[in-house]
């Protein structure tokens, strides 16, 4: 297994007090040489402090530094939440000995609450010494609320003889749907790209990834994806190959991390895909499978391991898209549950049932339609979803 660390760049966390019980809850990244920068952001109306000044300063297209905390979402938070969080990146500049223009940051955790900015600004010097080839895990850490297990994934890519790395961590397990979820991710290269083309590779990435999951149907304040590329590898994203060698380790390790989330779902206990087929159009199909996805009725079914494919039905019905029910195919894995709009019987209610006792499968929806599809993952709903967000701020 490779290393989770990427030539160039040097992380860490600490315990800074804000999350209880003396977790580490503030992770830094950092890169030797400034670095090109790309992002892509929550699409909630409602957005936190950090976002909206990350969307400010990702303008520049460049970045050294990245913060984050949990603990506090810093979100809902109005003029004073901006102070804060200009507060973090100036106080991480000054640790750091770089320009605050060049440091971004995140949080995540409760929403409505002030920034503990003196805790944050008293541990900064720590977290600077701290840092190390081999800190990302510990910033993996550092992000986690509600997740279960900390989201890293590593891979190198190469042209000719010269190599490159791509490393990521991620955190998200609830209030997770596309545009994208609860969800903080931080990606590191050292190949060499300008801001405009690293994002639109970033963007197609997220498309397939972190855009097709769904936990919960819920968007949050803080989605934040940032992606730095330090150059220091000697290999150009405009080199011949490098682009389309580039994307492929992107989309793969974006997707990875999407898995991981959903698995990690709060209180999950499969993960599903839900693909559909046969659409006029990929909007229609992605619409149907989101409907399906989110469905509380369908998600507690495969909970109790259910093959109540009716639901299904009044899902795809309800989804605002033309159909017609009575030509409408439901597999489960590869079990045939309804045909033509009408079950499949006993027989094959029992061989579904057997799919829907593993911990991850695929239920396929044909619409008969046209030749477009989609596929969402997601995962059931079980009583733990409801306990642990009955209790999240106590």
């Amino acid at each position: 297994m490779m290393k989770l660390q990427v030539p160039g760049f040097v992380a860490g966390a600490v315990a800074a007090g804000l999350k209880k019980g003396g977790d580490k809850d503030l992770g830094m990244i950092l890169s030797e040489v400034p670095a090109c920068a790309a992002g892509v952001f929550t699409t909630n109306q409602v957005q936190a402090a950090p976002v909206l000044l990350d969307k400010k300063k990702i303008k520049s297209g460049r970045c050294q530094a990245i913060v984050a905390n949990s603990g506090n979402a810093n979100a809902c938070t109005g003029k004073r939440g901006i102070e804060d969080a200009e507060a973090v990146a100036r106080a991480a500049a000054i640790a750091l000995g770089i320009p605050e223009e060049l440091v971004l940051v995140a949080s995540t955790g409760v929403i409505g609450q002030s920034l503990n900015v003196s805790a944050i600004e008293a541990a900064m010097p720590e977290l600077a010494r701290q840092l190390n080839p081999t800190g990302l895990h510990d910033i993996a850490q550092a992000i986690m609320t509600t997740d279960t297990f900390p989201k890293t994934v590593t891979k190198q890519g190469s042209i000719g003889d010269k190599t490159f790395t791509v490393a990521a961590v991620a955190k998200g397990a609830g209030m997770i749907l596309p545009n994208m979820a609860t969800m903080l991710c931080f990606i590191c290269t050292d190949i060499a790209a300008e801001p405009d083309l690293l994002g639109q590779s970033l963007k197609d990435a997220v498309a397939e990834s972190f855009n097709a999951i769904t936990v919960d149907g819920e968007t949050s304040t803080n989605d934040t994806v940032l992606l730095l590329a330090n150059g220091l590898s000697g290999q150009n994203i405009e080199d011949a190959g490098c682009a389309e060698a580039f994307q492929r380790i992107l989309n793969d390790i974006l997707f990875t991390l999407a898995l991981q989330i959903v698995q990690d779902g709060e209180g999950a206990t499969k993960l599903v895909s839900i693909h559909v087929k046969g659409a006029s159009s990929k909007a229609d199909a992605k619409r149907v499978a989101y409907t399906v996805a989110n469905s509380p009725l369908v998600k507690t079914a495969l909970f109790g391991e259910d093959a109540n494919w009716g639901r299904i039905m009044a899902a795809v019905g309800r989804a605002g898209v033309p159909v017609n029910p009575e030509r409408i195919d439901i597999y489960f894995d590869d079990v045939c549950m309804v045909k033509d709009g009408q079950g499949c019987g006993r027989q094959a209610e029992e061989a579904a049932t057997k799919a829907l006792k593993t911990d991850r499968f695929t239920i396929s929806i044909d619409l008969m339609m046209g030749t477009k599809g989609s596929t969402v993952h997601t995962c059931d709903l079980s009583p733990d979803y409801v306990r642990i967000n009955a209790n999240y701020r106590s």
